[in-house]
């Protein structure tokens, strides 16, 4: 027996979400069942709002409710220097530590055999790099294999075509395979402190 097409219709909705299994999904749908329509009715005005608010920065791709954002339209920050980070999440990360003043570009995703340059933010930030405006890149990518197939990928544009732009890279107080959202603030700011230049 099926559930009810509502209910099967919300389940493969829940399942397009990152790690979001048949039996996730299903407790997801028959909570909001349960708690009854108050529940689903605020879930349903926050997905409105959100789908309706909710922009791209035209200058670094991170979502917010404006574009620029916030961060790209302040003049107190270091517009020279630019973070690149993988996910909008990364942002508030590093923000949260305080210390980093300068821009961001997102890439919204990184390299490997089966993602090509194309469907990430990567060919905005050759554009954004070659405006002549950048004087430092500082990778902030995590440090697994699709992060560092990334970052070579990055590397080897910018020896080619913005030598001038000097290039570093978090410090190594990062572990391999590590995830930068779940990094201590400790950690962190010692690898943006110890920062090394890429060769």
């Amino acid at each position: 027996m099926s559930y009810a097409d509502p209910i099967e219709q919300l389940i493969r909705a829940f399942r397009q979400l990152p790690s979001v299994g048949q039996r996730s999904a299903e407790r997801f749908v028959f909570s909001l069942l349960k708690s009854g329509k108050k529940d689903a009715a605020e879930l349903t005005l926050a997905l409105k709002g959100l789908i309706q608010e909710m922009k791209s920065c035209s200058k670094c791709w991170v979502f917010h409710t404006s574009s620029p954002c916030p961060i790209c339209a302040n003049t107190n920050r270091d517009h020279s220097c630019l973070c690149i980070v993988a996910e909008p999440q990364d942002v508030e990360v590093i923000e949260r530590m305080g210390t980093y003043k300068g821009l961001y570009h997102v890439l919204r995703g990184t390299v490997d055999s089966e993602h090509s340059p194309e469907y990430t933010k990567i060919p905005d930030l050759f554009t954004r790099l070659k405006s002549g405006k950048i004087k430092e890149v500082i990778l902030a990518l995590n440090q697994n294999m699709r992060g560092e197939t990334t970052t070579m990928y990055i590397e080897q544009f910018m020896r080619k075509e913005t030598p001038d732009i000097i290039l570093t890279r978090l410090a190594r107080g990062l572990p391999m395979g590590s995830d930068l959202q779940y990094a201590d603030d400790t950690t962190l700011a010692s690898a943006f402190r110890h920062r090394t230049t890429r060769p």
